[in-house]
């Protein structure tokens, strides 16, 4: 009989090192107008006996990695890769992962998949006890959840959950605006992000929302940058996390675009937006994260209590370059060459030439955004 346990698609990059759990599959609403993830796969909650036997999956894995653990604490990594040779692909899989998990410290978990407070507080609290049980190194264990389904969840049960052992949850907020969430077809009201965040806190659960510039394209801009510092202020999240939107072919935003009904923010524009939030967030105790290679300008993070002028200062940075330059920038970074505009001085000289003929050989400046658009997309 296979000893494995289920791995679900996605995960954010924070929870790189995360072993991961998956309680749920796909999404429970399924219906954002920029995400395909979940459309051909139909929700479903894992029962708690079912959640556990790939808990029991996970322990007998842990046990065949730490039989290479030397008396020294170093490990016998030569008897783990040959452990690998062993079993079946699922098999490799789970003890790949596993090993991998217990050689960094066996710390953190991420529980998948796309909205994993769909189950019930009751549910998803005998889970934690008893992941935490089999596993008593862990320090973190993280959830998604979205939105919409927490802000049904009452402050004294998020404290329940934070009790038996849940310790952060990421909510894909997108945006505060009601009028952008409706265009990109959230399933989810301002008001709703403001309960749900303010829930979640309430219980003692730390708080990580995204936000995506240019999500509501040109037409509502403004709107999607002023609403949603409007929700940052309001609900003081412990972490604002920016994912740049792009718009990927094969999506129905993808769609709108092509019939004329979205239009492309550029990348200045987005830059506005964020600097937008920045500038407009008050009193909170909220860090800004830039962990994807989508976001233009990398460096751009820190406290938005005790680091907004640098943060500003880096955009205004970029602002005081020349267009062109601006543009070589942004060929480079969605090429994946640089990560802020100073590394744009260590590229080659052929390099610069032919990005140089690439932003020139573009006249149209809109044009030029679907050309960025087109790269960005290839890692979302």
């Amino acid at each position: 009989m296979e000893r494995t346990f289920r791995i679900g698609p996605i995960r954010p990059p924070s929870e790189a090192e995360s072993l991961l759990l998956q309680v749920t599959n796909g999404c429970t609403w399924n219906k954002c107008k920029f995400c395909q993830l979940y459309r051909h796969t139909k929700f479903k909650a894992y029962s708690a006996d079912s959640i556990k036997a790939d808990i029991d999956n996970m322990v007998y894995q842990a046990q065949i990695v730490e039989q290479y653990r030397n008396s020294d604490g170093t490990w016998d990594i030569d008897g783990i890769n040959a452990e690998l040779m062993k079993g079946t692909e699922d098999e490799r899989q789970c003890l790949y992962m596993m090993a991998n998990w217990i050689i960094d410290g066996a710390e953190n978990v991420f529980l998948q998949d796309g909205n994993t407070t769909a189950l019930s507080s009751g549910r998803l609290s005998d889970v934690l006890i008893y992941l935490r049980q089999a596993f008593p190194s862990i320090r973190r264990i993280t959830s998604y959840g979205r939105a919409e389904n927490l802000s049904k969840v009452s402050a004294e049960e998020f404290a329940e959950l934070k009790k038996a052992g849940l310790d952060r949850i990421h909510s894909g907020f997108e945006t505060g605006s009601d009028a952008v969430l409706k265009k990109i077809n959230k399933g989810v009201t301002q008001e709703q992000e403001i309960t749900a965040g303010k829930n979640v806190k309430a219980g003692g659960i730390e708080l990580s929302v995204y936000f995506m510039p240019g999500a509501g394209g040109k037409e509502l801009t403004r709107e999607n940058a002023e609403e949603t510092a409007y929700v940052i202020n309001e609900v003081d999240p412990d972490f604002l996390r920016i994912r740049t939107a792009a718009v990927k072919p094969g999506t129905e935003l993808y769609d709108d675009f092509r019939r004329g009904e979205f239009t492309l923010c550029s990348d200045d524009e987005k830059l506005i937006e964020l600097r937008t939030v920045i500038e407009k967030a008050e009193g909170v105790d909220t860090r800004l994260v830039s962990d994807h290679m989508i976001n233009l300008l990398q460096d751009v993070e820190g406290s938005l209590r005790n680091e907004k002028s640098r943060m500003l200062g880096l955009i205004d940075g970029y602002f005081a370059m020349p267009e062109r330059e601006r543009r070589m920038y942004q060929a480079a970074r969605r090429m994946v060459r640089v990560s802020k505009p100073a590394d744009m001085s260590r590229l080659r000289p052929q390099e610069l030439e032919r990005i140089g003929r690439m932003v020139d050989e573009v006249k149209d400046p809109y044009q030029w955004e679907i050309q960025m658009n087109a790269l960005i997309s290839r890692y979302i």
